[in-house]
């Protein structure tokens, strides 16, 4: 049997009865997650250019695109949404793909319940065959495969898109092994283009190539069976001889599944995911000793040591560099015990109050916490009040938010309006947030696209 055929045989095997509860419940709230990173990445810059290509919206079809509420055909749908959730960088995260993993799958799920009726059962089946394939993929190749400039968001992430969207369109074994041997030759995606436009484009052409793999599987295209395993392979050419071991794809296959392992989580922040640590211990102290601007001197942070580099930045310019400075981000929470994406304005950085904050934070690598050691993301933060008391908070990992360490209801209410209200009329959102917060129930998946629709439509009956 090749690789391809072996890996067809073990997606379509995932039954929703099998899945225990953890694993669903991530899923649901991986639908909630990216949907809303999505509404919040469609007035992006980079998104809203993919809209004005000339066809993208103009011939209609099933399929919604967020960024403006206007319907399409899946291909331009997928291209369109995928650059969009990936957009701000703000989708989960996890060590089995070595990135993103939900942001290859939700997209194609949604278009594909667009195209056709799809429960939220079978959709979060699907999701949990294309999270468990990707992740593999990373288990065979990495860090060889990270390390040598490759993005694995899409690099291994299209092969979940196969695999969630292969599902749900009814390919049998054969026609899965053709789509996966035929995503093969599509997977693409170079590091060398992060902190530009391509990284979240790279999603979008993912998705779009991962769907079009599947149709055309579907509708009798051909490809090597052997396009993983043959010398001239996916392998071989990707990672090179020595560098990868295929035996690792189907190692405790789904025992335990990958979604329910604790190196999945979700960005609680809308910034560099090696600073959320040291936000969450300044969070918990200003809660708990009612810490503000007026009563604090000075703010001690140690962190692991890997963490530094890209994160001690004392003068930052502009949001971006926001997001990477932990002198800036610990002013913005003690001043506002939140941060979110309004953060990240230029003008906020800019801000005077938080900027004569910025020289009471202290950097420094903790004594503790090894280059090489367990607690990768770890950080602890030390508050100095005027009164000369002083509060301590350590946590020695916390990889996001996930199911070690999973957000509240209330905090994925914060992060979802956030997101959503970039787009979406306010009165609006709360009946979308508990429709994807219960997102298995659902007798047809699109009833949130047309939701989304909905709310665009009153949009535009507001602004005449």
């Amino acid at each position: 049997m090749t690789i391809a055929h072996d890996l067809a045989e073990r997606i379509l095997d995932f039954k929703y009865a099998d899945l225990p509860e953890q694993a669903v419940r991530w899923a649901e709230i991986a639908f909630l997650d990216t949907v809303g990173v999505t509404l919040a990445g469609a007035t992006e810059d980079c998104t809203q250019i993919l809209e004005r290509l000339p066809g993208a919206l103009a011939a209609g079809g099933p399929c919604l695109a967020y960024a403006s509420g206007r319907r399409t055909d899946p291909m331009n749908a997928m291209l369109i949404n995928g650059t969009a959730s990936h957009a701000l960088d703000f989708d989960d995260f996890a060590w089995g793909i070595g990135g993103h993993p939900s942001v290859p799958l939700v997209p194609a799920i949604m278009a594909v319940g667009e195209m056709q009726a799809v429960s939220g059962e079978d959709a979060i089946t699907a999701y949990v065959a294309g999270f468990e394939t990707e992740s593999r993929f990373g288990h065979a190749l990495h860090p060889y495969h990270y390390n040598r400039g490759w993005h694995p968001t899409v690099t291994l992430g299209i092969f979940g898109t196969v695999a969630a969207a292969g599902r749900l369109m009814g390919l049998d074994k054969d026609q899965m092994a053709t789509a996966l041997a035929i995503a093969a030759s599509m997977a693409s995606g170079v590091k060398a283009n992060f902190g530009t436009m391509v990284k979240p484009l790279h999603v979008g052409h993912c998705l779009r190539d991962g769907m079009m793999a599947v149709m055309i599987a579907k509708d009798g295209f051909t490809a090597r069976d052997e396009a993983f395993e043959h010398k001239q392979g996916y392998f071989q050419v990707f990672n090179g001889e020595g560098n990868f071991d295929a035996a690792k794809l189907f190692e405790n296959w789904a025992d335990p599944l990958e979604i329910v392992s604790p190196a999945f989580g979700l960005k609680q922040f809308p910034c560099c995911g090696s600073t959320h640590t040291a936000i969450n211990c300044l969070m918990e102290l200003s809660d708990e000793h009612d810490l503000t601007p007026d009563n604090v001197v000075k703010i001690d942070v140690l962190a692991n040591p890997n963490r530094l580099p890209h994160t001690d930045n004392p003068n930052p310019e502009t949001g971006l560099g926001g997001k990477f400075s932990l002198q800036y981000l610990m002013a913005r929470t003690l001043t506002d015990r939140r941060v979110v994406l309004s953060s990240f304005e230029d003008s906020a950085v800019q801000d005077t109050a938080v900027r004569d904050l910025m020289p009471m934070v202290s950097m420094g690598a903790h004594p503790d916490m090894a280059y090489d050691g367990d607690n990768q993301f770890g950080a602890e933060v030390t508050v100095t009040k005027k009164s000369g008391e002083t509060f301590n908070r350590r946590i020695d990992h916390r990889l996001g938010r996930g199911p070690d360490h999973p957000m509240s209801r209330d905090e994925m209410w914060d992060k979802f309006s956030d997101c959503a209200g970039r787009v979406l009329s306010t009165e609006r959102i709360p009946a979308l947030f508990d429709q994807l917060d219960t997102f298995r129930k659902l007798p047809q998946i699109s009833a949130v696209s047309d939701a989304i629709e909905t709310a665009w439509t009153q949009n535009a009956a507001a602004a005449e």
